[in-house]
């Protein structure tokens, strides 16, 4: 199986689903306790809730396999994006909750993790930079989203419910402020959602790391609280009525921000 699946499409935006996959790794199933083999952390039916992509003539590159094998949005040298706080490494060894995800003595050593980097962080992220440089190119600038969702109640991670839509742009290092601010602005709109801007999801990765204002690449992350969509608990069932009533909201925020950065580059500041 491919380590991803792109869609190239003709716009400005790029799409990143890093944490959407399914598959594992060969020989990894077995390692696993019996909890982790269900996937519980996934982002799950990322691709199925943002149908509106082809109207904005998205290019989407979404993972293939799931975070348990590696995690697309962590930086590859470790380092823990959020100091002090709980989360997960680039090979997750526990769930979000920090129970083990292997069983006794099944979890990978360092040589394992840097293979597993080499096989499925490296050529993912190296299709995602090939994808914006050619938006780049094409367009003059990119826009880089970055969707996620999460379980809407994880003690370890956050205190309380999540808010339903946490945006994230690394504290306004990864974009414009002007993109910024349409994004937060559409999203204020979305009054039957409680939002965020840079709350406890300030932006992972790759976020942070493509988010690069100053060379015409803007980056945002959207991390969905679960509940607003599907069923929190296994099966993870997809509310379609639910989804139905987000989608649009989605493409509204999305669309803010294309403008936004549109006017940008055009030289018009309304």
């Amino acid at each position: 199986m491919d380590v991803y699946t792109l869609s190239a499409g003709t716009g400005p935006l790029v799409v990143s689903m890093p944490h959407s996959g399914l598959a594992l790794s060969p020989d990894l199933e077995s390692r696993l306790c019996d909890q982790a083999r269900a996937l519980p952390d996934t982002d799950w039916h990322i691709p199925q809730l943002y149908e509106c992509l082809d109207d904005l003539n998205a290019s989407v590159i979404r993972a293939n396999y799931s975070r348990y094998v590696v995690d697309l949005n962590r930086d590859p040298s470790g380092k823990s994006l959020y100091p002090g706080q709980a989360t997960t490494g680039l090979v997750p060894t526990e769930f979000f909750d920090g129970a083990p995800l292997y069983l006794e003595g099944e979890g990978p050593d360092a040589a394992e993790i840097e293979a597993r980097r080499r096989a499925y962080h490296a050529p993912y992220h190296q299709a995602l930079l090939d994808r914006i440089d050619h938006v780049r190119a094409v367009h003059g600038y990119a826009v880089l989203w970055d969707a996620h969702s999460i379980a809407s109640v994880v003690p370890r991670l956050f205190e309380g419910r999540l808010p339903d839509l946490n945006l994230g742009t690394h504290s306004g290092q990864s974009c414009a402020p002007e993109i910024q601010a349409a994004a937060e602005a559409a999203m204020a709109n979305a009054t039957d959602y409680e939002t965020v801007s840079n709350g406890r999801f300030k932006g992972g990765w790759i976020t942070r790391h493509y988010g690069q204002p100053a060379h015409h690449v803007h980056a945002l992350q959207m991390e969905i609280a679960q509940i607003a969509y599907m069923a929190e608990g296994a099966p993870y069932t997809f509310h379609a009525d639910k989804a139905n009533r987000l989608r649009p909201v989605l493409k509204s925020i999305l669309k803010a921000a294309l403008d936004a950065a549109a006017r940008l580059y055009a030289g018009d500041p309304s």
